[in-house]
């Protein structure tokens, strides 16, 4: 609890351990005939944490290395694309998400003290094109220390990012240079994923609280409060959140090392386990009929029973997925 102490608040510490299944991984199930194929992340020292897909398939997935990697259809494995420099200033990725309307790969840089080596700096939401990969602009977050850990955006072109110390919601308007407070609330320290309905409702959940909240908005769109939801079934470190169709979306559960499908209704939310035995699952995202997640194996880095072991290959798993397709 006390590696991020003279970077943040203590409960960005207590993430890593929501987040994360510290236990020796286990043997994900054996691949069913005619099931969708692994695909390999060509690197050592990964510890991916947020994946997401553009509608020809390819995958983008960022890591806690820095290094952002992409999966093009076809190819079979996921190979380095955009890495740290000078220019782009990134630290330890937390969130990715495509932007196909403005072309961007949003992506969350955000400090890594406990990584080798350290990723020490300000945490920023950081725009690249999404064809080329080219560096697009940096948007600090404001103080107090953050981390930016994961995105949405709305229709209008409006970008929300979390803040998980420091319990926020900034936003960057469609053109916009800063970042801008949404909404600061003490439930939503611990906030990690967010993703939008197909009605445009707000959703995001905790990763300390192991809650999911509507975030409610006034006619004007500003923040008008949280309504906690029902959960069907508990759950454990919630973390990556993406959209399916609707009123249905997809949850990576880090700390319970499974993915789910989360159906709301009302106030209510419906959690259906999609795989489980994953050696902690930071994020998730569908492409066509597959639902590709990540082994993020964060212990390796922050469990005294695991640090400087060898954490083996990271594979993004495929999970079938029949009814994510023309949806």
């Amino acid at each position: 609890m006390t590696i991020l102490r003279n970077l943040f608040a203590p409960t960005f510490a207590a993430v890593l351990l929501a987040g994360s299944a510290f236990a020796h991984p286990t043997a994900p199930p054996p691949e069913e005939e005619n099931a969708a194929v692994d695909i390999p992340i060509a690197d050592t020292a990964v510890y991916p944490e947020s994946i997401s897909a553009d509608s020809a398939g390819t995958l983008y997935l960022g890591s806690i290395k820095g290094v952002i990697f992409r999966a093009l259809p076809g190819v079979g494995e996921a190979q380095p694309w955009i890495r740290p420099d000078a220019a782009n200033g990134l630290l330890s990725i937390l969130g990715v998400l495509v932007d196909e309307k403005s072309n961007t790969l949003w992506v969350c840089s955000s400090p890594a003290p406990f990584r080798s080596p350290p990723a020490i700096g300000v945490s920023a939401l950081v725009a690249f094109d999404l064809s080329s990969g080219k560096f697009k602009a940096s948007h600090p977050l404001p103080a107090p220390a953050a981390a930016c850990n994961d995105i949405a955006v709305d229709d209008a072109g409006t970008v929300y990012a979390t803040d998980t110390p420091n319990g926020r919601i900034l936003t960057l308007a469609s053109g916009g240079n800063a970042l801008a407070p949404f909404a600061q609330d003490a439930k939503l320290r611990g906030v990690d994923g967010i993703a939008f309905s197909g009605d445009g409702l707000l959703y995001v959940n905790n990763v300390i609280t192991q809650k999911m909240l509507r975030v409610d908005r006034g006619a004007d769109g500003a923040f008008a409060g949280l309504t906690e939801l029902t959960l069907s079934q508990p759950v454990k470190g919630p973390d990556g959140l993406r959209p399916i169709a609707g009123n249905r979306f997809l949850q990576a559960e880090g700390g319970a090392g499974r993915i789910t499908e989360v159906t709301i209704s009302g106030d209510a939310a419906e959690i259906t386990e999609l795989r489980g035995g994953l050696t902690s699952s930071p994020g998730v995202t569908l492409s066509g009929q597959i639902v590709y997640a990540l082994e993020g194996k964060i212990g390796y880095l922050v469990d005294p029973k695991l640090k400087g072991q060898d954490p083996g290959p990271f594979v993004i798993r495929a999970i079938p997925y029949a009814q994510g397709s023309g949806e």
